[in-house]
C-alpha cells in the first residue's frame, strides 16, 4: 500500500485510495498531505497550550487553517507547495514555543514526537509521511472518531479562511480547531470523550459558518432573488471557480474597463446573488455546471480560468496553460497567483493580460437559472411561503443542500428532485445544486420551487430558515416541522454542514450516495441510534418516505 485516504465519498471500493487518489492526486502528494496534517496538530499542540495559559498565538491560528485547507480534497495536488509549508510550520512551532517561554508557560519536558520532529530533506519527508497516516491508529472505531473529527476541523478550516480573508474572526473557532487537533494526539482518547469532541465540532460549525454568513453579507450585501445569464458575450473573459468572495471581488475590479469579461464556474455561482457585485456590467454570468464537468467545459471556455479553491480535476495538457490557482489551491505546471502582502490586493494582471490574447468563450447553453434564496431573502418572502404551507400549496420542503460528484449513481439526485410531488419545494445550497437547478420544476404561487441559497457554506441560511420556521409554526422540536433531508456529500466542508445539523438537533438525515468510508459499523451505528442517519434507497421509496 502506497498511500491511504478515505476523506472523500469517492473512496476507492467503498474503503480508501491506496494506490492514487480517484481524485487524481498520486501517493507522493497523500502522503505528503497526511504530513502536512501532522504538522499542523504539533502547531496545535503548542498552541492548544498557550490557550489554556490565556496566550494569542495568532500566527499559530492562520498556520492551522491554512495547512488544513490544502488537505481538502482535489484542492492542492503541489507536492512543492505543501512541503513548503510543512516547512513553515517548523518556524510557527519554534515562534509558538518562544511565546510560551516568554509567558512563563510551562512546557511539558516529555513531548509527543510529531511536535518535536522535523526535516527539510525530501526523502527524509517521505518516509516519515508514511509513518503518520490515518492507519497508523490500529483501534477502527478509535481511528473512525478521530477521522471524523480531523474531517469536520478540515471543513471548519476552509470557512474560518473565507471569513478571515474579509478581515472576520473568531478566537473561539480557532481555539477549538487547536483543542480539537490537540486530542487527536491523544493515543489513550476514550471513545467518549471523541463522540462528545464530534458533537461540539458541530457547534462550532455553525459558529464559522454564522460568522462567514455575516463576513459576506456585511461586506457584499444579503443574498436576492436574481436571474443568472447561462449564456456568454463575444469577448475575451475569465472563467472563476471555488468558493472565496474576496477573490472575485479583487478581480472584477482590477478587470474592470479592460475588455475582459468575467463568468463564474461551479460553486463560484452564488456571487451573482450579492448586491455588491451586480454592478459589474462585465460579470456576464455562470458559465457551465458542477466541478467534475470542468474538463470538457474548460475546453471551450477558451479562456484562462482562476480557481480560487478546491475543486481541481487534474487538467488536461490542452488547456493546463490556461489554469491559474491562487490561495489554498495549487496543482504542477499551473500557474499560481500569491497571497495578498501588507494589506494590499492580489494582482491579477497576469491572468488578465493572458486573457486578452485568447478567444471568447463557446456557447455551451442559452437561458437563465434563479438563485439567491438565503436566509434574508426567504424571510421576506416569510408570509407567502406560511400561507402556501397553510393552504396546502406547499406540503414539504425538501433540504438537498451538499455536493456533487462524478459517480453514475448520482443520477439519483436529478431522478429525486424530478419525482418529487408538485407541491414540495426544494431548498439547497452548495454545487448538488446542479442535478436539478436547470430542470423545469416551476413554481408554487410565484415561489420557485428549487430554492437556492448559495454555496455549501450556506447550508446555514438552510438551518436559520428552518428554525424560523419552527418559530412562526409555534414548534417545539424542528423535527416537527414539515421538512425532510436529503443531503450528498462529496469532502470535508459537507462533513462540517452534516455536524452542524447535527448540533441543532436535525434528525433522520438521508446522506448519499454513499456513507463516509471512515464510518466505522460502531461509528455508524452511533450515528444511527441517536440521529436517525441513514443511506437512501431508491427513488421511489425515497420519494414515498420523504415527500408524501
Amino acid at each position: 500500500m502506497s498511500m491511504f485516504c478515505y476523506q472523500c465519498q469517492e473512496a476507492s471500493k467503498g474503503v480508501g485510495c491506496s494506490i492514487v487518489g480517484v481524485c487524481g492526486k498520486n501517493d507522493k502528494v497523500s502522503n505528503l498531505q497526511d504530513l502536512l496534517l501532522f504538522t499542523a496538530k504539533g502547531v496545535s499542540f503548542y498552541a492548544y497550550l498557550a490557550q489554556k495559559n490565556a496566550v494569542k498565538t495568532p500566527n499559530a491560528d492562520k498556520y492551522v487553517f491554512e495547512a488544513l485547507f490544502i488537505t481538502i480534497t482535489n484542492a492542492n495536488f503541489d507536492d512543492s507547495k505543501i512541503v513548503e509549508k510543512i516547512i513553515k510550520g517548523y518556524d510557527v512551532i519554534a515562534e509558538t514555543l518562544a511565546i510560551l517561554k516568554d509567558n512563563k508557560v510551562d512546557v511539558p519536558q516529555s513531548l509527543p514526537e510529531n511536535v518535536t520532529w522535523k526535516s527539510t530533506d525530501l526523502v527524509q519527508l517521505i518516509a516519515k509521511s508514511t509513518e503518520v497516516g490515518y492507519l497508523n491508529e490500529k483501534n477502527e472505531d478509535i481511528r473512525s472518531l478521530k477521522s471524523l473529527l480531523v474531517f469536520g476541523v478540515k471543513g471548519m478550516a476552509a470557512y474560518a479562511e473565507h471569513a478571515f480573508n474579509l478581515g472576520y474572526k473568531d478566537q473561539n473557532v480557532f481555539d477549538f480547531m487547536h483543542k480539537a487537533l490537540n486530542k487527536t494526539l491523544d493515543n489513550n482518547a476514550p471513545a467518549d470523550e471523541l463522540v462528545a469532541m464530534v458533537l461540539e465540532c458541530g457547534k462550532f460549525g455553525v459558529d464559522v459558518m454564522a460568522l462567514l454568513d455575516k463576513a459576506n453579507t456585511e461586506s457584499y450585501g444579503n443574498p436576492e432573488m436574481t436571474k443568472v445569464n447561462i449564456g456568454v458575450r463575444n469577448k475575451p473573459a475569465i472563467l472563476i471557480s471555488g468558493h472565496d468572495l474576496k477573490d472575485i471581488e479583487e478581480l472584477l475590479k482590477q478587470t474592470e474597463n479592460t475588455g475582459v469579461d468575467v463568468y463564474t464556474h461551479s460553486e463560484m455561482l452564488p456571487a451573482h446573488y450579492y448586491p455588491a457585485f451586480k454592478k459589474y456590467s462585465h460579470f456576464v454570468g455562470n458559465y457551465g455546471n458542477a466541478w467534475w464537468k470542468q474538463n470538457e467545459e474548460f475546453e471551450t471556455f477558451n479562456g484562462p480560468i482562476l480557481f480560487t479553491t478546491n475543486c481541481i480535476v487534474p487538467p488536461r495538457k490542452h488547456h493546463i496553460d490556461r489554469i491559474y490557482t491562487t490561495g489554498a489551491s495549487g496543482f504542477p505546471g499551473c500557474k499560481h497567483i500569491g497571497d495578498r502582502k501588507d494589506g494590499a490586493t492580489k494582482d491579477f494582471s497576469a491572468i488578465i493580460e493572458h486573457a486578452k490574447l485568447l478567444p471568447a468563450p463557446t456557447q455551451i447553453e442559452t437561458g437563465e437559472i434563479i438563485g439567491g434564496f438565503a436566509h434574508n431573502q426567504v424571510l421576506q418572502l416569510a408570509d407567502k411561503v406560511v400561507a402556501a404551507v397553510k393552504s396546502g400549496a406547499i406540503k414539504k420542503f425538501l433540504v438537498m443542500a451538499g455536493c456533487d460528484g462524478r459517480m453514475k449513481n448520482r443520477d439519483y439526485y436529478t431522478q429525486f428532485a424530478s419525482a418529487l410531488p408538485q407541491n414540495t419545494i426544494i431548498l439547497t445550497a452548495g454545487c448538488a445544486k446542479y442535478r436539478y437547478n436547470k430542470l423545469p420544476l416551476g413554481d408554487i404561487g410565484g415561489i420557485p420551487r428549487v430554492l437556492d441559497a448559495g454555496q455549501c457554506n450556506d447550508s446555514y441560511s438552510l438551518a436559520v430558515i428552518a428554525l424560523k420556521l419552527k418559530e412562526v409554526f409555534e414548534l417545539n422540536d424542528i423535527n416537527d416541522l414539515p421538512i425532510s433531508y436529503n443531503i450528498a456529500w462529496y469532502e470535508q466542508k459537507a462533513v462540517i454542514v452534516l455536524l452542524a445539523l447535527l448540533y441543532l438537533g436535525v434528525k433522520d438525515i438521508h446522506l448519499g450516495p454513499t456513507l463516509p468510508a471512515f464510518l466505522s459499523p460502531n461509528v455508524a451505528k452511533i450515528l444511527v441510534e441517536n440521529f436517525g442517519i441513514k443511506g437512501i434507497s431508491t427513488v421511489d421509496e425515497d420519494v414515498k418516505s420523504m415527500a408524501l
